[in-house]
Protein backbone atom coordinates (compact mmCIF):
# COMPACT_ATOMS: atom_id res chain seq x y z
CA UNK A 1 0.00 0.00 0.00
CA UNK A 2 1.32 3.44 -0.91
CA UNK A 3 2.02 6.05 1.75
CA UNK A 4 -0.93 8.12 2.87
CA UNK A 5 -1.55 11.62 1.51
CA UNK A 6 -3.34 14.03 3.79
CA UNK A 7 -6.26 16.29 2.83
CA UNK A 8 -8.54 18.52 4.81
CA UNK A 9 -11.50 16.80 3.17
CA UNK A 10 -11.94 13.71 1.00
CA UNK A 11 -15.19 13.59 -0.99
CA UNK A 12 -16.34 10.20 -2.28
CA UNK A 13 -18.42 10.67 -5.43
CA UNK A 14 -18.87 13.56 -7.87
CA UNK A 15 -22.63 13.80 -8.33
CA UNK A 16 -25.00 16.54 -7.19
CA UNK A 17 -23.88 16.15 -3.59
CA UNK A 18 -20.16 15.57 -4.01
CA UNK A 19 -19.52 18.24 -6.64
CA UNK A 20 -21.33 20.93 -4.67
CA UNK A 21 -19.50 20.01 -1.46
CA UNK A 22 -16.10 19.93 -3.20
CA UNK A 23 -16.42 23.39 -4.68
CA UNK A 24 -17.94 25.04 -1.62
CA UNK A 25 -15.24 23.61 0.66
CA UNK A 26 -12.47 24.58 -1.76
CA UNK A 27 -13.79 28.14 -1.88
CA UNK A 28 -13.42 28.21 1.92
CA UNK A 29 -9.72 27.41 1.54
CA UNK A 30 -9.81 23.72 2.44
CA UNK A 31 -7.61 21.23 0.60
CA UNK A 32 -10.03 18.81 -1.07
CA UNK A 33 -9.71 15.52 -2.93
CA UNK A 34 -12.62 14.01 -4.92
CA UNK A 35 -12.59 10.26 -5.56
CA UNK A 36 -14.83 9.18 -8.46
CA UNK A 37 -15.02 5.54 -9.53
CA UNK A 38 -16.04 6.31 -13.12
CA UNK A 39 -14.21 7.87 -16.04
CA UNK A 40 -14.22 11.35 -17.53
CA UNK A 41 -16.66 11.88 -20.38
CA UNK A 42 -15.81 14.86 -22.56
CA UNK A 43 -18.15 15.81 -25.43
CA UNK A 44 -18.10 13.19 -28.14
CA UNK A 45 -17.22 10.29 -25.82
CA UNK A 46 -20.71 9.08 -24.88
CA UNK A 47 -21.90 5.81 -26.43
CA UNK A 48 -24.37 5.80 -29.29
CA UNK A 49 -24.12 2.58 -31.31
CA UNK A 50 -25.54 -0.72 -30.00
CA UNK A 51 -21.98 -2.04 -29.85
CA UNK A 52 -20.84 0.91 -27.73
CA UNK A 53 -23.87 0.67 -25.46
CA UNK A 54 -23.24 -3.02 -24.91
CA UNK A 55 -19.88 -2.21 -23.33
CA UNK A 56 -21.09 0.86 -21.43
CA UNK A 57 -22.22 -0.76 -18.20
CA UNK A 58 -20.46 -0.81 -14.84
CA UNK A 59 -19.20 -4.14 -13.55
CA UNK A 60 -15.47 -3.97 -12.76
CA UNK A 61 -15.30 -7.67 -11.91
CA UNK A 62 -16.11 -8.37 -15.56
CA UNK A 63 -13.85 -5.61 -16.86
CA UNK A 64 -16.81 -3.32 -17.61
CA UNK A 65 -16.08 0.27 -16.59
CA UNK A 66 -18.91 2.00 -18.42
CA UNK A 67 -21.31 4.84 -17.68
CA UNK A 68 -24.41 2.94 -16.57
CA UNK A 69 -24.91 0.71 -13.56
CA UNK A 70 -28.06 -1.34 -13.04
CA UNK A 71 -28.81 -2.54 -9.50
CA UNK A 72 -31.31 -5.38 -9.81
CA UNK A 73 -33.20 -6.30 -6.64
CA UNK A 74 -35.96 -8.41 -8.13
CA UNK A 75 -39.15 -6.36 -7.82
CA UNK A 76 -37.29 -3.08 -8.22
CA UNK A 77 -34.21 -2.08 -10.19
CA UNK A 78 -32.19 1.11 -10.11
CA UNK A 79 -30.27 2.78 -12.94
CA UNK A 80 -27.42 5.06 -11.85
CA UNK A 81 -24.29 6.59 -13.37
CA UNK A 82 -20.54 6.06 -12.98
CA UNK A 83 -18.54 8.99 -14.30
CA UNK A 84 -17.02 12.33 -13.33
CA UNK A 85 -20.15 14.42 -12.83
CA UNK A 86 -22.23 11.55 -11.47
CA UNK A 87 -25.92 11.44 -12.28
CA UNK A 88 -25.82 14.80 -14.07
CA UNK A 89 -24.25 13.02 -17.04
CA UNK A 90 -27.39 10.98 -17.74
CA UNK A 91 -30.26 12.88 -16.09
CA UNK A 92 -32.98 14.77 -17.97
CA UNK A 93 -31.87 18.21 -16.72
CA UNK A 94 -35.02 19.11 -14.75
CA UNK A 95 -34.49 21.42 -11.77
CA UNK A 96 -37.66 21.68 -9.69
CA UNK A 97 -37.83 22.74 -6.04
CA UNK A 98 -39.48 20.39 -3.61
CA UNK A 99 -43.01 21.58 -2.91
CA UNK A 100 -43.23 23.43 0.42
CA UNK A 101 -45.95 21.18 1.86
CA UNK A 102 -44.27 17.96 0.71
CA UNK A 103 -41.53 17.88 3.38
CA UNK A 104 -43.07 14.81 5.00
CA UNK A 105 -42.80 11.07 4.63
CA UNK A 106 -45.77 8.76 4.67
CA UNK A 107 -45.74 5.74 6.92
CA UNK A 108 -47.30 2.44 5.83
CA UNK A 109 -49.93 2.93 8.56
CA UNK A 110 -51.11 6.11 6.85
CA UNK A 111 -49.45 8.57 9.25
CA UNK A 112 -46.90 11.17 8.25
CA UNK A 113 -43.63 12.39 9.74
CA UNK A 114 -42.15 15.84 9.20
CA UNK A 115 -38.67 16.18 7.66
CA UNK A 116 -36.05 17.85 9.88
CA UNK A 117 -35.64 20.57 7.20
CA UNK A 118 -38.25 22.78 5.57
CA UNK A 119 -38.57 24.56 2.24
CA UNK A 120 -37.59 27.92 3.76
CA UNK A 121 -34.38 26.29 5.00
CA UNK A 122 -33.47 25.29 1.44
CA UNK A 123 -34.61 28.27 -0.63
CA UNK A 124 -31.32 30.23 -0.24
CA UNK A 125 -29.43 27.12 -1.29
CA UNK A 126 -31.67 26.46 -4.29
CA UNK A 127 -30.88 30.05 -5.32
CA UNK A 128 -27.14 29.52 -4.94
CA UNK A 129 -27.17 26.27 -6.95
CA UNK A 130 -29.21 27.94 -9.70
CA UNK A 131 -26.44 30.52 -10.18
CA UNK A 132 -24.06 27.67 -11.02
CA UNK A 133 -26.33 25.44 -13.11
CA UNK A 134 -28.05 28.32 -14.97
CA UNK A 135 -31.46 26.69 -15.45
CA UNK A 136 -34.08 28.05 -17.84
CA UNK A 137 -37.36 26.75 -19.26
CA UNK A 138 -37.52 25.16 -22.68
CA UNK A 139 -37.88 28.24 -24.99
CA UNK A 140 -41.26 27.08 -26.22
CA UNK A 141 -42.27 30.63 -27.18
CA UNK A 142 -39.71 30.78 -30.00
CA UNK A 143 -39.25 28.80 -33.21
CA UNK A 144 -38.01 26.13 -33.78
CA UNK A 145 -38.70 25.13 -30.15
CA UNK A 146 -42.36 26.16 -30.42
CA UNK A 147 -42.86 23.51 -33.07
CA UNK A 148 -41.76 20.61 -30.85
CA UNK A 149 -44.61 18.12 -31.46
CA UNK A 150 -44.50 16.26 -28.14
CA UNK A 151 -44.54 19.50 -26.13
CA UNK A 152 -47.48 20.88 -28.08
CA UNK A 153 -49.40 17.63 -27.75
CA UNK A 154 -48.66 17.24 -24.03
CA UNK A 155 -49.78 20.80 -23.32
CA UNK A 156 -52.94 20.29 -25.36
CA UNK A 157 -53.81 17.06 -23.54
CA UNK A 158 -53.03 18.45 -20.09
CA UNK A 159 -55.08 21.59 -20.58
CA UNK A 160 -58.06 19.64 -21.93
CA UNK A 161 -57.82 17.26 -18.96
CA UNK A 162 -57.72 20.17 -16.51
CA UNK A 163 -54.17 19.40 -15.35
CA UNK A 164 -51.61 21.94 -14.15
CA UNK A 165 -49.12 22.10 -17.07
CA UNK A 166 -45.86 24.09 -17.01
CA UNK A 167 -42.37 24.35 -18.45
CA UNK A 168 -39.87 23.40 -15.72
CA UNK A 169 -36.39 24.87 -15.50
CA UNK A 170 -33.78 22.81 -17.36
CA UNK A 171 -30.01 22.91 -16.82
CA UNK A 172 -29.41 23.19 -20.57
CA UNK A 173 -27.77 25.88 -22.67
CA UNK A 174 -30.18 26.90 -25.42
CA UNK A 175 -28.30 30.13 -26.18
CA UNK A 176 -24.73 31.37 -26.18
CA UNK A 177 -24.61 34.03 -23.50
CA UNK A 178 -27.14 36.81 -24.13
CA UNK A 179 -27.74 35.79 -27.74
CA UNK A 180 -31.18 34.46 -28.75
CA UNK A 181 -31.67 30.69 -28.44
CA UNK A 182 -30.44 28.81 -31.49
CA UNK A 183 -29.59 25.11 -31.90
CA UNK A 184 -25.98 24.08 -32.44
CA UNK A 185 -24.19 27.38 -31.75
CA UNK A 186 -20.76 27.40 -30.03
CA UNK A 187 -20.90 28.28 -26.32
CA UNK A 188 -18.43 30.88 -25.06
CA UNK A 189 -17.42 30.92 -21.41
CA UNK A 190 -17.20 34.03 -19.26
CA UNK A 191 -13.71 34.75 -20.54
CA UNK A 192 -14.84 34.73 -24.14
CA UNK A 193 -13.24 31.40 -25.08
CA UNK A 194 -14.99 28.17 -26.00
CA UNK A 195 -12.82 25.67 -24.15
CA UNK A 196 -12.78 27.04 -20.59
CA UNK A 197 -13.82 23.78 -18.94
CA UNK A 198 -11.93 20.91 -17.38
CA UNK A 199 -12.25 18.87 -20.58
CA UNK A 200 -10.80 21.68 -22.70
CA UNK A 201 -13.50 21.04 -25.32
CA UNK A 202 -15.90 23.29 -27.20
CA UNK A 203 -19.55 23.01 -26.26
CA UNK A 204 -22.58 23.85 -28.39
CA UNK A 205 -26.13 24.90 -27.63
CA UNK A 206 -28.85 22.24 -27.48
CA UNK A 207 -29.43 20.53 -30.83
CA UNK A 208 -32.84 19.10 -29.82
CA UNK A 209 -31.63 15.55 -30.47
CA UNK A 210 -33.28 13.81 -27.49
CA UNK A 211 -30.00 12.24 -26.32
CA UNK A 212 -29.82 13.80 -22.82
CA UNK A 213 -30.18 10.52 -20.95
CA UNK A 214 -27.34 8.84 -22.85
CA UNK A 215 -24.93 11.71 -22.17
CA UNK A 216 -24.78 14.83 -24.33
CA UNK A 217 -22.07 14.54 -26.96
CA UNK A 218 -22.34 18.27 -27.69
CA UNK A 219 -21.80 19.55 -24.15
CA UNK A 220 -25.14 21.36 -24.21
CA UNK A 221 -26.15 20.23 -20.73
CA UNK A 222 -24.86 22.32 -17.84
CA UNK A 223 -23.60 19.19 -16.14
CA UNK A 224 -21.47 19.19 -13.02
CA UNK A 225 -18.22 18.66 -14.93
CA UNK A 226 -18.82 21.92 -16.85
CA UNK A 227 -19.90 23.89 -13.77
CA UNK A 228 -18.97 22.90 -10.21
CA UNK A 229 -16.11 20.58 -11.08
CA UNK A 230 -14.55 22.95 -13.60
CA UNK A 231 -14.33 25.69 -10.97
CA UNK A 232 -13.17 23.18 -8.35
CA UNK A 233 -10.41 22.08 -10.71
CA UNK A 234 -9.36 25.69 -11.20
CA UNK A 235 -9.17 26.10 -7.40
CA UNK A 236 -6.80 23.15 -7.11
CA UNK A 237 -9.18 20.39 -6.01
CA UNK A 238 -7.64 16.99 -6.76
CA UNK A 239 -10.18 15.31 -9.08
CA UNK A 240 -9.32 11.61 -9.26
CA UNK A 241 -11.49 9.59 -11.62
CA UNK A 242 -11.29 5.79 -11.96
CA UNK A 243 -10.79 5.61 -8.17
CA UNK A 244 -13.29 3.39 -6.35
CA UNK A 245 -13.42 3.60 -2.56
CA UNK A 246 -13.65 0.19 -0.91
CA UNK A 247 -12.98 0.87 2.79
CA UNK A 248 -12.76 3.69 5.31
CA UNK A 249 -12.82 4.26 9.03
CA UNK A 250 -11.99 6.68 11.83
CA UNK A 251 -8.39 7.24 12.94
CA UNK A 252 -7.38 7.09 16.60
CA UNK A 253 -5.79 10.54 16.34
CA UNK A 254 -8.89 12.03 14.66
CA UNK A 255 -10.13 12.21 11.11
CA UNK A 256 -10.54 9.27 8.74
CA UNK A 257 -8.55 6.93 6.54
CA UNK A 258 -9.88 6.04 3.08
CA UNK A 259 -8.72 3.21 0.82
CA UNK A 260 -9.49 2.96 -2.87
CA UNK A 261 -8.49 0.93 -5.91
CA UNK A 262 -7.66 2.41 -9.28
CA UNK A 263 -9.46 1.20 -12.40
CA UNK A 264 -6.72 1.94 -14.87
CA UNK A 265 -7.25 1.96 -18.65
CA UNK A 266 -5.54 -1.42 -18.92
CA UNK A 267 -8.32 -2.87 -16.75
CA UNK A 268 -10.95 -2.02 -19.38
CA UNK A 269 -12.30 -5.26 -20.80
CA UNK A 270 -10.40 -7.37 -18.27
CA UNK A 271 -12.18 -9.00 -15.36
CA UNK A 272 -10.76 -10.18 -12.09
CA UNK A 273 -10.99 -9.74 -8.36
CA UNK A 274 -11.18 -6.00 -7.72
CA UNK A 275 -10.44 -6.52 -4.04
CA UNK A 276 -7.09 -8.07 -4.95
CA UNK A 277 -5.86 -4.96 -6.75
CA UNK A 278 -3.35 -2.74 -4.92
CA UNK A 279 -5.09 -0.11 -2.82
CA UNK A 280 -4.18 3.50 -2.17
CA UNK A 281 -4.75 5.11 1.21
CA UNK A 282 -5.57 8.74 1.95
CA UNK A 283 -6.19 10.39 5.29
CA UNK A 284 -8.41 13.39 5.89
CA UNK A 285 -9.66 15.50 8.75
CA UNK A 286 -13.18 15.20 7.34
CA UNK A 287 -14.86 12.71 5.05
CA UNK A 288 -17.89 13.31 2.80
CA UNK A 289 -19.75 10.30 1.43
CA UNK A 290 -21.57 11.25 -1.77
CA UNK A 291 -21.54 8.00 -3.76
CA UNK A 292 -25.30 7.97 -4.31
CA UNK A 293 -28.08 6.18 -2.48
CA UNK A 294 -26.88 2.68 -3.33
CA UNK A 295 -23.16 3.48 -3.24
CA UNK A 296 -23.08 5.34 0.07
CA UNK A 297 -25.44 2.95 1.87
CA UNK A 298 -23.44 -0.02 0.61
CA UNK A 299 -20.17 1.55 1.78
CA UNK A 300 -21.54 2.22 5.26
CA UNK A 301 -23.00 -1.28 5.56
CA UNK A 302 -19.75 -2.88 4.37
CA UNK A 303 -17.66 -0.83 6.80
CA UNK A 304 -20.01 -0.97 9.75
CA UNK A 305 -17.45 -2.87 11.82
CA UNK A 306 -15.31 0.27 11.71
CA UNK A 307 -18.34 2.39 12.73
CA UNK A 308 -20.11 0.43 15.48
CA UNK A 309 -22.10 3.42 16.74
CA UNK A 310 -24.01 3.98 13.48
CA UNK A 311 -27.75 4.37 13.89
CA UNK A 312 -29.93 1.30 13.50
CA UNK A 313 -31.81 3.34 10.88
CA UNK A 314 -29.02 2.64 8.37
CA UNK A 315 -30.50 1.13 5.23
CA UNK A 316 -34.09 2.10 6.03
CA UNK A 317 -36.59 4.54 4.45
CA UNK A 318 -35.68 3.63 0.87
CA UNK A 319 -37.82 5.23 -1.85
CA UNK A 320 -37.74 5.10 -5.63
CA UNK A 321 -39.28 8.60 -5.69
CA UNK A 322 -42.37 7.00 -7.17
CA UNK A 323 -40.71 6.52 -10.58
CA UNK A 324 -43.09 5.01 -13.12
CA UNK A 325 -42.91 4.67 -16.90
CA UNK A 326 -45.76 4.66 -19.40
CA UNK A 327 -46.03 4.94 -23.18
CA UNK A 328 -48.71 6.59 -25.27
CA UNK A 329 -49.07 5.15 -28.75
CA UNK A 330 -51.40 5.48 -31.74
CA UNK A 331 -52.31 9.08 -30.92
CA UNK A 332 -54.84 10.66 -33.26
CA UNK A 333 -56.21 14.11 -34.01
CA UNK A 334 -59.26 15.43 -35.77
CA UNK A 335 -58.49 17.25 -39.02
CA UNK A 336 -61.64 18.64 -40.67
CA UNK A 337 -63.68 15.78 -39.28
CA UNK A 338 -61.16 13.19 -40.35
CA UNK A 339 -59.42 11.08 -37.64
CA UNK A 340 -55.72 11.06 -38.51
CA UNK A 341 -52.57 9.77 -36.80
CA UNK A 342 -50.85 12.44 -34.71
CA UNK A 343 -47.10 12.94 -34.95
CA UNK A 344 -45.56 13.24 -31.46
CA UNK A 345 -41.90 12.86 -32.53
CA UNK A 346 -40.39 12.03 -29.11
CA UNK A 347 -36.86 12.27 -30.53
CA UNK A 348 -37.33 16.00 -31.14
CA UNK A 349 -36.36 18.30 -28.27
CA UNK A 350 -34.85 17.64 -24.85
CA UNK A 351 -35.77 14.37 -23.16
CA UNK A 352 -38.14 16.32 -20.88
CA UNK A 353 -39.60 19.67 -21.91
CA UNK A 354 -42.78 20.04 -19.82
CA UNK A 355 -44.57 18.69 -16.78
CA UNK A 356 -47.92 18.42 -15.06
CA UNK A 357 -48.28 18.54 -11.30
CA UNK A 358 -51.03 16.92 -9.25
CA UNK A 359 -51.39 18.29 -5.71
CA UNK A 360 -50.92 16.29 -2.56
CA UNK A 361 -53.53 15.93 0.14
CA UNK A 362 -51.51 18.29 2.31
CA UNK A 363 -51.70 21.10 -0.24
CA UNK A 364 -54.09 23.90 0.63
CA UNK A 365 -57.20 24.18 -1.51
CA UNK A 366 -56.99 20.83 -3.26
CA UNK A 367 -59.35 20.84 -6.23
CA UNK A 368 -60.15 17.14 -6.51
CA UNK A 369 -62.68 15.20 -4.41
CA UNK A 370 -61.00 13.00 -1.83
CA UNK A 371 -57.69 14.77 -2.36
CA UNK A 372 -56.81 14.52 1.33
CA UNK A 373 -55.99 10.85 0.74
CA UNK A 374 -54.06 11.35 -2.51
CA UNK A 375 -50.23 11.48 -2.74
CA UNK A 376 -48.83 14.31 -4.87
CA UNK A 377 -47.11 13.54 -8.14
CA UNK A 378 -45.65 14.83 -11.39
CA UNK A 379 -46.00 13.43 -14.92
CA UNK A 380 -43.58 14.65 -17.60
CA UNK A 381 -43.27 14.23 -21.34
CA UNK A 382 -40.41 11.94 -22.26
CA UNK A 383 -38.18 11.45 -25.24
CA UNK A 384 -35.40 9.36 -26.67
CA UNK A 385 -32.59 9.60 -29.26
CA UNK A 386 -33.42 9.64 -32.93
CA UNK A 387 -31.83 6.28 -33.64
CA UNK A 388 -34.53 4.66 -31.49
CA UNK A 389 -37.08 5.80 -34.10
CA UNK A 390 -35.41 3.47 -36.60
CA UNK A 391 -35.51 0.60 -34.11
CA UNK A 392 -39.20 1.23 -33.48
CA UNK A 393 -39.99 1.26 -37.19
CA UNK A 394 -37.90 -1.87 -37.76
CA UNK A 395 -39.80 -3.67 -35.00
CA UNK A 396 -42.78 -3.84 -37.36
CA UNK A 397 -40.98 -6.63 -39.17
CA UNK A 398 -43.53 -7.76 -41.74
CA UNK A 399 -44.49 -4.50 -43.48
CA UNK A 400 -41.06 -2.95 -43.03
CA UNK A 401 -39.25 -5.90 -44.60
CA UNK A 402 -41.68 -5.90 -47.51
CA UNK A 403 -41.13 -2.20 -48.18
CA UNK A 404 -37.38 -2.64 -47.88
CA UNK A 405 -37.42 -5.57 -50.32
CA UNK A 406 -39.43 -3.54 -52.85
CA UNK A 407 -36.99 -0.64 -52.55
CA UNK A 408 -33.95 -2.89 -53.11
CA UNK A 409 -35.69 -4.52 -56.06
CA UNK A 410 -36.50 -1.18 -57.68
CA UNK A 411 -32.94 0.03 -57.25
CA UNK A 412 -31.57 -3.21 -58.75
CA UNK A 413 -33.84 -2.94 -61.78
CA UNK A 414 -32.88 0.71 -62.20
CA UNK A 415 -29.19 -0.16 -62.07
CA UNK A 416 -29.42 -3.08 -64.53
CA UNK A 417 -31.52 -1.10 -67.00
CA UNK A 418 -29.33 2.01 -66.67
CA UNK A 419 -32.42 4.08 -65.83
CA UNK A 420 -30.62 6.37 -63.36
CA UNK A 421 -33.26 9.12 -63.51
CA UNK A 422 -35.78 7.03 -61.56
CA UNK A 423 -37.67 9.02 -58.87
CA UNK A 424 -35.47 7.93 -55.96
CA UNK A 425 -37.32 10.23 -53.55
CA UNK A 426 -40.61 8.46 -54.17
CA UNK A 427 -38.98 5.10 -53.70
CA UNK A 428 -37.44 6.14 -50.36
CA UNK A 429 -40.79 7.53 -49.16
CA UNK A 430 -42.47 4.27 -50.13
CA UNK A 431 -39.83 2.29 -48.25
CA UNK A 432 -40.34 4.33 -45.07
CA UNK A 433 -44.12 4.22 -45.27
CA UNK A 434 -45.92 6.72 -43.04
CA UNK A 435 -43.45 6.11 -40.15
CA UNK A 436 -46.45 6.27 -37.84
CA UNK A 437 -45.03 3.87 -35.25
CA UNK A 438 -42.03 5.96 -34.24
CA UNK A 439 -43.73 9.34 -34.66
CA UNK A 440 -46.81 8.28 -32.70
CA UNK A 441 -45.13 7.25 -29.42
CA UNK A 442 -44.75 9.42 -26.33
CA UNK A 443 -43.04 8.17 -23.16
CA UNK A 444 -44.58 9.49 -19.95
CA UNK A 445 -42.47 9.74 -16.81
CA UNK A 446 -44.21 9.67 -13.44
CA UNK A 447 -42.70 10.48 -10.06
CA UNK A 448 -44.02 11.56 -6.68
CA UNK A 449 -44.72 10.79 -3.05
CA UNK A 450 -44.58 7.04 -2.69
CA UNK A 451 -44.21 5.39 0.74
CA UNK A 452 -40.51 5.09 1.71
CA UNK A 453 -40.56 1.74 3.46
CA UNK A 454 -37.79 -0.14 1.63
CA UNK A 455 -34.84 -1.53 3.59
CA UNK A 456 -31.30 -2.11 2.31
CA UNK A 457 -28.93 -4.63 3.87
CA UNK A 458 -26.09 -6.96 2.94
CA UNK A 459 -26.70 -10.45 1.66
CA UNK A 460 -24.54 -13.45 2.56
CA UNK A 461 -21.94 -12.50 -0.05
CA UNK A 462 -21.67 -8.90 1.12
CA UNK A 463 -23.63 -7.56 -1.84
CA UNK A 464 -26.30 -4.92 -1.41
CA UNK A 465 -29.82 -6.29 -0.99
CA UNK A 466 -33.10 -4.36 -0.95
CA UNK A 467 -36.45 -5.43 0.47
CA UNK A 468 -39.17 -3.31 -1.16
CA UNK A 469 -42.78 -3.74 -2.25
CA UNK A 470 -45.17 -1.53 -4.18
CA UNK A 471 -48.06 -2.61 -1.95
CA UNK A 472 -47.82 0.26 0.55
CA UNK A 473 -47.72 2.75 -2.35
CA UNK A 474 -50.62 1.27 -4.30
CA UNK A 475 -52.77 4.40 -3.93
CA UNK A 476 -49.93 6.47 -5.35
CA UNK A 477 -49.24 4.17 -8.33
CA UNK A 478 -52.96 3.91 -9.11
CA UNK A 479 -53.15 7.70 -9.27
CA UNK A 480 -50.15 7.86 -11.63
CA UNK A 481 -51.78 5.38 -14.00
CA UNK A 482 -55.12 7.23 -13.87
CA UNK A 483 -53.38 10.49 -14.71
CA UNK A 484 -51.57 8.96 -17.67
CA UNK A 485 -54.88 7.51 -18.87
CA UNK A 486 -56.46 10.98 -18.72
CA UNK A 487 -53.65 12.33 -20.90
CA UNK A 488 -53.97 9.43 -23.34
CA UNK A 489 -57.71 9.96 -23.63
CA UNK A 490 -57.24 13.58 -24.70
CA UNK A 491 -54.87 12.49 -27.46
CA UNK A 492 -57.13 9.67 -28.63
CA UNK A 493 -54.23 7.35 -27.81
CA UNK A 494 -53.62 4.08 -26.01
CA UNK A 495 -51.60 3.87 -22.80
CA UNK A 496 -49.19 1.02 -22.33
CA UNK A 497 -47.61 0.93 -18.88
CA UNK A 498 -44.16 -0.46 -18.25
CA UNK A 499 -44.41 -4.20 -19.06
CA UNK A 500 -42.52 -5.03 -15.87
CA UNK A 501 -45.25 -3.33 -13.86
CA UNK A 502 -48.05 -4.94 -15.82
CA UNK A 503 -46.65 -8.44 -15.34
CA UNK A 504 -45.03 -8.36 -11.90
CA UNK A 505 -45.61 -4.92 -10.34
CA UNK A 506 -41.88 -4.37 -10.78
CA UNK A 507 -40.52 -0.86 -11.32
CA UNK A 508 -37.29 0.72 -12.46
CA UNK A 509 -36.14 3.83 -10.63
CA UNK A 510 -33.62 6.40 -11.80
CA UNK A 511 -34.11 8.37 -8.56
CA UNK A 512 -33.22 6.04 -5.67
CA UNK A 513 -33.39 7.81 -2.31
CA UNK A 514 -32.94 7.02 1.39
CA UNK A 515 -30.86 4.57 3.39
CA UNK A 516 -28.96 7.21 5.38
CA UNK A 517 -31.94 9.42 6.10
CA UNK A 518 -31.81 12.65 8.09
CA UNK A 519 -33.39 12.69 11.51
CA UNK A 520 -33.47 14.63 14.74
CA UNK A 521 -31.82 11.87 16.78
CA UNK A 522 -30.07 8.54 16.06
CA UNK A 523 -33.40 6.87 16.82
CA UNK A 524 -35.02 8.31 13.70
CA UNK A 525 -32.10 9.03 11.38
CA UNK A 526 -28.51 8.25 10.39
CA UNK A 527 -27.53 11.92 10.05
CA UNK A 528 -28.74 15.22 11.41
CA UNK A 529 -30.26 17.95 9.25
CA UNK A 530 -26.76 19.00 8.11
CA UNK A 531 -25.77 15.53 6.89
CA UNK A 532 -23.49 14.92 9.90
CA UNK A 533 -23.46 11.23 10.83
CA UNK A 534 -24.57 10.78 14.41
CA UNK A 535 -21.68 9.65 16.61
CA UNK A 536 -18.91 10.40 14.10
CA UNK A 537 -17.65 14.01 14.03
CA UNK A 538 -16.35 15.06 10.62
CA UNK A 539 -18.24 12.33 8.74
CA UNK A 540 -20.93 13.77 6.45
CA UNK A 541 -23.31 12.18 3.96
CA UNK A 542 -24.30 14.43 1.04
CA UNK A 543 -26.36 12.66 -1.62
CA UNK A 544 -29.84 11.24 -2.20
CA UNK A 545 -29.41 8.71 0.59
CA UNK A 546 -30.04 11.42 3.23
CA UNK A 547 -33.62 11.95 2.04
CA UNK A 548 -36.11 10.84 4.71
CA UNK A 549 -38.54 10.04 1.90
CA UNK A 550 -39.36 10.89 -1.71
CA UNK A 551 -38.71 14.39 -3.01
CA UNK A 552 -41.69 14.24 -5.38
CA UNK A 553 -40.32 16.11 -8.39
CA UNK A 554 -36.95 15.25 -9.94
CA UNK A 555 -34.59 15.10 -6.91
CA UNK A 556 -31.33 16.52 -8.32
CA UNK A 557 -32.01 20.15 -7.41
CA UNK A 558 -32.93 19.24 -3.84
CA UNK A 559 -29.86 17.02 -3.42
CA UNK A 560 -27.65 19.89 -4.59
CA UNK A 561 -29.42 22.42 -2.33
CA UNK A 562 -29.05 20.15 0.70
CA UNK A 563 -25.35 19.67 -0.10
CA UNK A 564 -24.94 23.44 -0.28
CA UNK A 565 -26.58 23.73 3.15
CA UNK A 566 -24.33 20.97 4.51
CA UNK A 567 -21.26 22.76 3.12
CA UNK A 568 -22.18 25.95 5.00
CA UNK A 569 -22.25 24.02 8.27
CA UNK A 570 -19.08 22.07 7.46
CA UNK A 571 -17.21 25.32 6.84
CA UNK A 572 -18.44 26.64 10.18
CA UNK A 573 -17.45 23.40 11.92
CA UNK A 574 -13.97 23.64 10.38
CA UNK A 575 -13.59 27.22 11.61
CA UNK A 576 -12.80 28.52 8.13
CA UNK A 577 -14.75 31.75 8.45
CA UNK A 578 -17.93 32.74 6.65
CA UNK A 579 -19.21 30.37 3.96
CA UNK A 580 -18.84 31.74 0.42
Amino acid sequence: MSSSEHFDVVVVGSGFGGSVMALRLARAGLRVCVLERGKRYPPGSFPRSPRDLQSSFWNPGLGQLGLFQVWDFGNIAGLVSAGLGGGSLIYANVLLRKDARWFVRRRPDGGVEEWPVRRQDLDPHYDRVAVMLRPQPYPFHLPPYSETPKTRAFRHAAQRAGLDWSLPDLAVSFADGDNPPAPGEPIHDAGGGTTGNLHGRTRSTCRLCGECDLGCNYGSKNTLDFTYLTEADQLGVSLRDRCEVRAFGPRAQGGYWVRYVEHRPEHDGRGGDVEARPSVELVADRLVLAAGTFGTTHLLLRNRAQLPDLSDRLGRSFSGNGDFLGFLHDAHEDVDGDRRPMALDPSRGCVITSTVRLPDGRDAGGAEPGLHDEPGLYVQDGGYPGFVDWLVEASEVGPEMGRLARFIGQRLVSHLSHRHRTDLGSQVRAMLGDAHRSAGILPLLGMGLDTPDGTMSLDGDGALALRWSSASSRRYFDRVVRTMERIAEQLDAHLRVDPLWRLHHTVVTVHPLGGCSMGRTPDDGVTDSYGRVFGYPGLVVADGSVMPGPVGPNPSFTIAALADRFADQMVRDAGCGSPS
